[in-house]
């Protein structure tokens, strides 16, 4: 039930996603509204429907995804919780994914925050950016461990068996920054604790590095993180408009452009956001994607064939063993959920 388009959209991106990648997508909200959009779609026999009859408002923040626990995201996040889903998929408010999530899927012992995890279209494959927008405020430990995670992610979702992390700030000098970024340095280049696995950390990176591909995982907190996301959109749109209109402009342009429309063709699927089906947020006890509001069905499919990679990849467990989660930690983690 959450995004723009929804339900008709997310409806249809399910369908697809069950007839084109094999998987078996469960809709969570409210049967009235769902079944005659399935219908038209001629899908009655294929999709399940788990009844839940609140839905969160796209404007709705954090404190709606804590408190309604029968909304659409709720369910779905218990689905997952109780072994009844492999992942979670919504389109919906962010703040309140990540509250709904967090308070039902719950987090990983010894991983106080999550990180969001987005891909950046960078040649030739693309940069994890964590953390996008899911913890503003970090402490220099939660930067070592978003590094732990976008590492998971790497592995599983491009294959990287050995991912370098860069940390974003303001200069490439080991002492710039603010206190932040130079206390998650010191402890990126110091020796892992508690049992984590090492990190490949090739040092800072500043923001005209973004899509230089120079590192494959780039750390960093949401607030920085998202604000340097949405101005990359930006940027692209910008110039994918300005492309448009140069190759367009003259009889020539566009002789030249139909000559090199494989290439544009290319270039324009890398540039797609669509294409990379949204973020992950990790560091959960199970897999949850966070697919863009505005997202198309074909976003939706590309969404859920992510969370099916994610969860196939065993990235929690993954996760737990990069982290160096001990079955001791586990323990009291789990007692002190209770």
């Amino acid at each position: 039930m959450g995004g723009d388009y929804a339900p008709d959209e997310i409806v249809a991106g399910a369908l697809a996603a069950q007839r084109e990648h094999g998987l078996t997508t469960l809709l969570t909200g409210p049967p009235a509204r769902l079944r005659p959009v399935i219908a038209r779609l001629g899908a009655s026999s294929d999709l399940r429907v788990v009844p839940a009859e609140d839905s969160v408002g796209m404007g709705e923040g954090a404190l709606a995804g804590f408190r309604r626990p029968r909304s659409s995201i709720a369910v779905a996040c218990q689905l997952v919780r109780r072994g009844q889903a492999s992942a979670v998929v919504s389109a919906g408010s962010t703040g309140a994914i990540v509250a709904s999530a967090r308070h039902r899927v719950l987090p990983l012992p010894g991983v106080p925050r999550p990180g969001l995890a987005v891909l950046l279209p960078t040649y030739p494959k693309p940069t994890v950016l964590i953390d996008a927008g899911a913890t503003a405020d970090p402490k220099p430990e939660m930067l070592v461990q978003f590094g732990h995670l976008g590492v998971a992610y790497a592995q599983i979702a491009l294959g990287i068996p050995k991912p370098k992390v860069g940390l974003l700030t303001i200069g490439a000098e080991p002492g710039k920054g603010n206190a932040l970024t130079r206390r998650a340095h010191e402890l990126l280049t110091a020796e892992p604790q508690g049992g984590a696995q090492p990190l490949y950390f090739a040092g800072n990176i500043e923001g005209g590095d973004l899509m230089a591909g120079a590192v494959d995982v780039i750390v960093t907190d949401g607030f920085t993180g998202n604000v340097a996301l949405k101005t990359l959109e930006g940027a692209i749109r910008f110039a994918a408009g300005e492309l448009r209109t140069a190759l367009t402009s003259t009889r020539a342009a566009r002789l030249g452009a139909a000559l090199q429309r494989r290439g544009l063709r290319e270039l324009s699927h890398r540039l797609e956001p669509e294409s990379y089906g949204g973020a992950a947020l990790l560091g959960l006890g199970g897999t949850v994607v966070i697919a863009h509001g505005a997202s198309t069905a074909r976003a939706v499919t590309s969404a859920c064939a992510l969370a099916a990679t994610l969860s196939r990849g065993e990235i929690t467990e993954k996760i737990r063993e990069r982290i160096g989660v001990s079955e001791q930690r586990r323990a009291h983690f789990l007692r002190r959920e209770r």
